[in-house]
């Protein structure tokens, strides 16, 4: 049904320029009868996301019979509802000059291979040299919060590798659907502590917040959010294993949480029990510096097209090196070691 639209003004103080608000009405019809709220208007405005529909209904800015209602407020028939739609506020991240390895860019989405070491979005104690910071440089306005514009999903600091960010209101909630309801493909690459064996298996623990260390969380309580990792052995050592990984949920830390429960954490996670020093033989490696951990290959549908698109972001030469020494001084078989490994990384090169 077409929507009633009228501008208004939010009350305001007099130092305080009001805040002007695009209202829309709309009468439920009988087919709709029974949807939640959130979804019912999320389906009646395709140009906002999903998140600031939420947001909205948080807030008290959306009425369902001239009275607040929650996001799981089931219509009915005839029901008059109105949302206030808030202009959007100037983002709170600052644009800043940071170099960028793009690897797609369109009118709805920027596909990025994200360095190690940098942080996706601002927050606590990161409020510069994000992957925003740097997006907001080169495309001026991305939709979403202040914080987190164009973000629908994340890659920890220490993870390198593919990242795709929404650049309109309707590509953000098409892909935040497709991240929802596990439409995404997601693979990663890591190299473990220790012999992983079958060559093939799936972990699935429940992941919660650790309650002795705030910063990590644990696989290991037998609670929290249901979570899933498919892996496939794609090299054996004597002491490392490098997999495989399809991630089938996207909780946060799943991948490090998943192996430390089983006692072979990703080479270089000191905050899941990885050596600072791994062994390679009689020798000691160097310290990483970061988790062996890298987003391969992202799949997904583009979100106005529909079109099925794949990116690939190859295995950073430091991660290569490092496998190539670990390898090398592995034993038995330095030499086999680097053949197979060569072997084994050709599709992710």
């Amino acid at each position: 049904m077409t929507p009633r639209s009228q501008r208004s003004a939010a009350p305001a103080s007099p130092a305080t320029p009001p805040a002007k608000t695009d209202v829309r009405a709309f009468t439920v019809p009988p087919d709709h009868a029974g949807v939640r709220l959130d979804v019912y208007l999320a389906a009646q405005l395709p140009d906002l996301s999903r998140t600031r529909i939420q947001e909205s209904i948080r807030e008290g800015r959306v009425r369902v019979q001239r009275r607040a209602a929650r996001a799981s407020h089931r219509v009915a028939a005839g029901e008059e509802i109105e949302i206030e739609i808030l202009q959007r506020p100037a983002p709170a991240a600052e644009a800043e000059d940071i170099p960028l390895d793009i690897l797609f860019q369109d009118d709805q989405i920027v596909v990025v291979n994200k360095a190690a070491g940098m942080v996706v979005h601002p927050g606590a104690g990161n409020w510069r040299g994000t992957l925003v910071n740097a997006l907001l440089h080169r495309l001026r306005d991305l939709p979403g919060g202040p914080l987190r514009p164009g973000i629908v999903h994340r890659l920890d600091r220490g993870t390198s590798g593919v990242l795709v960010v929404a650049r309109t209101d309707a590509a953000h909630r098409a892909l935040a659907d497709q991240f929802r309801t596990r439409a995404v493909r997601k693979t990663y690459l890591a190299l473990l502590e220790g012999l992983l064996k079958p060559e093939r298996g799936s972990i699935q623990l429940p992941i919660s917040r650790d309650k002795q260390r705030r910063v990590r969380m644990t696989a290991r309580a037998g609670t929290g959010r249901e979570a899933r990792t498919d892996w496939r052995v794609l090299w054996r050592g004597a002491h490392y294993t490098l997999v495989e990984i399809e991630l089938h949920t996207g909780r946060t830390h799943q991948i490090r949480a998943h192996f430390a429960a089983l006692g072979r954490p990703v080479v270089g996670d000191t905050l899941y029990g990885a050596a600072a020093r791994p062994r390679a033989g009689n020798q000691f490696l160097a310290a990483l510096g970061r988790p062996f951990l890298h987003a391969a290959r992202l799949g997904f549908a583009h979100p106005a097209s529909g079109q099925p698109m794949e990116f690939r972001a190859p295995l950073p030469p430091e991660l290569r090196e490092y496998l190539a020494r670990a390898a090398a001084l592995d034993a038995p078989g330095g030499a086999k070691n680097r053949a197979a490994i060569d072997a084994a990384l050709a599709p992710f090169l």
